[in-house]
């Protein structure tokens, strides 16, 4: 491998792009996940609460509203949440009793971030500042709060350059995600985008190579990652979606040698961000 890095490319012998015309995926409407955070952690709630964290400017994931709510004093939140884009959800009073600890909610309920967050041009400009190749990480629709911290600890620790995650469809910073990270989401840039599939054509306009880790792709170890690359990493149940799959320059995989035929998603992020970084220091 170390003879055929020729300009960047991560493979000498495809010496440019696939361009070939792609068939048009859409994303299935999975729907947010409104019960998939903990009790009390990070929630703020209750109309004057909200109120006033809107007015702090801190930044918050996303607002979950009662069903039926949207009167009085709600709609104004409401309206407030969308001119700052923020992700509004609605759900069913027996989710918020259960997300609140039953306590007075008034029908709305907002998830604040543990930490602001940057673009990503912030991050390109990390790899630039520290004159190393871009090494990026992309969460596609990472749900499980401890995955996601994990991962934030594998990618601070290997040295990449920032996490991307999508608004939409996945967990935000959390406390349960920022104390499964360690302390490290206080050291890596992280971005927050709209669109996935979006943000990876952006990403390869700027030169930054794409590598989806998913079952079928290369192995792992034959891959050539030295290279401004990100890695893009899927769901815990279905893993990158297709759409991101397809636009994605290469497949990459870990070889499976037991019963079970694959390995929880950060565990399989530190096996190929551990060898990623390696190359990267070659």
């Amino acid at each position: 491998m170390g003879n055929n890095k020729s300009n960047g490319n991560p493979k000498a012998k495809l010496n440019v792009r696939n361009n070939s015309p792609k068939k048009p995926y859409e994303y299935k409407n999975r729907g947010e996940r409104a019960d998939s955070c903990e009790i009390n952690e990070g929630l703020i709630f209750g109309r004057n609460a909200v109120r006033e964290l809107l007015k702090s400017g801190r930044t918050v994931d996303k607002l979950l509203v009662q069903k039926g709510e949207r009167e009085g004093s709600i709609v104004v939140l409401v309206a407030e949440a969308i001119e700052r884009h923020i992700p509004i959800v609605e759900t069913d009073k027996a989710k918020l009793d259960k997300l609140t600890g039953f306590s007075a909610h008034q029908g709305i309920v907002a998830m604040a971030a543990e930490k602001e967050y940057c673009s990503v041009d912030d991050i390109l400009n990390i790899a630039s500042e520290r004159n190393e190749k871009p090494f990026i990480i992309i969460a596609d629709g990472i749900a499980d709060p401890h995955n996601l911290g994990a991962i934030i600890r594998c990618a601070e620790g290997v040295g990449a350059h920032g996490l991307i995650i999508p608004k939409r469809r996945a967990v935000g910073l959390t406390p349960t995600v920022s104390k499964s990270s360690c302390g490290a989401i206080e050291h890596l840039a992280i971005a927050k985008v709209t669109n996935i599939a979006a943000t990876v054509d952006e990403l390869k306009k700027k030169g930054i190579w794409v590598f989806a880790a998913e079952a079928g792709g290369e192995n792992y170890y034959d891959t050539d990652f030295n290279c401004p690359c990100a890695l893009v990493l899927g769901s815990e149940g279905e893993g990158v979606s297709k759409l991101v799959k397809d636009k994605a320059d290469y497949v990459v995989s870990i070889p499976m040698y037991g019963k079970v035929n694959s390995f929880n998603v950060s565990t399989a992020a530190a096996v190929i961000l551990a060898e990623i970084s390696r190359q990267h220091r070659m």
